[in-house]
């Protein structure tokens, strides 16, 4: 099992990291030295705050809210567990106890379609930029949740055709060939 670093130890590995001694891979979770992100941002309890933000949002959110149980708890675990093994949480606990992520087969049940994913995304996204996290670190994130929010899109809105997606990069086309902003 990992520790959670103390500042003192955050600061000194934040300050290898911009210094260019070390740098994060992308979406692996690895910074270098056998450090991850999950290491890097202080462990479990930063993807728990995150998380709880992230469903701040989604219990106001009338596109939202009805896709989540009326008790977010065991929402709020399951999110948090995946995202700390992901970004590189020590041991396989979420895929102990939940079996492997499949994210596409736990999203079936639920119609996803562009305004749910837009919906989803912003509020992930406010909780990432409200983590005062490094811009590095920042971004990788939010690339992660760009490829998710656009992976787990079910049900094209045939309402709205010339919506684009939410592009990789945002000055480049999006996964339709689309142009983003």
């Amino acid at each position: 099992m990992r520790a959670t670093l103390d500042p003192h130890e955050s600061s000194l590995i934040w300050g290898r990291l911009l210094s260019g001694a070390v740098s994060v891979a992308p979406y692996d979770g690895a910074v270098a030295d056998d450090l991850t992100v999950f290491d890097v941002v202080g462990g479990r309890p930063f993807f728990d705050a995150l998380v709880d933000r992230f469903y701040e949002g989604v219990a106001g959110d009338p596109v939202l809210r009805g896709m989540y149980p009326e008790d977010l708890t065991e929402s709020k675990a399951h999110l948090a567990g995946f995202l700390a093994q992901y970004w590189g949480g020590g041991s396989a606990e979420y895929s102990d106890q939940r079996g492997h992520p499949r994210l596409r087969m736990r999203h079936v049940p639920f119609v996803i379609g562009p305004a749910e994913r837009d919906a989803w995304f912003h509020h992930m996204t406010t909780a990432v930029r409200a983590a005062g996290l490094d811009a590095d670190i920042e971004e990788r994130m939010v690339e992660y949740f760009t490829m998710s929010a656009n992976h787990l899109v079910n049900a094209p809105d045939e309402r709205a055709p010339d919506r684009p997606r939410i592009p990789v990069d945002p000055t480049g086309p999006d996964q339709d060939g689309r142009e983003g902003a």
